[in-house]
């Protein structure tokens, strides 16, 4: 499975069909009025700059430094993220699983590509990928080895299934040393693949 959706292309490389079937319908709709592509631009940069990850990175660190919140977290997860004001579509029934010492959870949307928006903004292009959708639940570990993350074999690995009626977000394990970090602070280590449960949050003074 490739991981280097995050790279941009060269100036001379030829787009991706999928891009370019984009393009093409984006520009037949504009074309008949159906798009508005001033308001189709705002949407994709609030979702990618705005919302991206940041919202579901604000949950993680208030969890991770507020025990109360944490508990109710887990307990209810819409009603706790609604909380920060992160609530709306894709994102209405939430359930959030910890990443401990003893259980890794990873989510996965073996039918289509559910994903909470709201929390984590636009799914990454591997999420979508039928090569992940499969592997996901037949070999996690392997999946997990090829985004870097080993999980000790004493760790167990579970794997959650998002769909259209309930979709899962990852509270990841809070790492060594942190302790003393203010909650501003504990924002910038958390990944967004950390809360998919594909990667960890970061290490404080590790480079990003």
């Amino acid at each position: 499975m490739s991981h280097d959706h995050d790279h941009a292309h060269g100036h001379d490389a030829p787009l991706p069909e999928v891009v370019l079937r984009v393009k093409a319908l984006e520009a037949l709709l504009t074309e008949k009025g159906l798009v508005d592509t001033a308001a189709l631009d705002a949407i994709v940069d609030t979702y990618e700059k705005k919302i991206g990850p940041r919202n579901g990175a604000q949950v993680v660190a208030k969890a991770w430094t507020d025990p109360a919140y944490k508990a109710r977290l887990l307990a209810d997860g819409s009603k706790a993220i609604a909380e920060l004001g992160y609530s709306g579509v894709q994102g209405e029934d939430m359930v959030v699983v910890e990443n401990t010492a003893q259980v890794h959870n990873m989510v996965v949307c073996t039918l289509c590509s559910c994903y909470p928006w709201p929390t984590l903004g636009l799914p990454p292009v591997w999420y979508k990928s039928a090569p992940y959708r499969s592997r996901a639940v037949i070999d996690p570990r392997g999946v997990l080895r090829e985004f870097g993350v080993e999980i000790p074999a004493t760790t167990e690995v579970r794997v959650w299934d998002s769909n259209a009626e309930l979709r899962y977000f990852v509270l990841p394990e809070r790492p060594a040393g942190t302790e003393g970090l203010s909650e501003a602070a504990l924002i910038e280590l958390v990944t967004r693949d950390s809360m998919i449960g594909t990667g960890l949050a970061g290490k404080p003074g590790a480079t990003a």
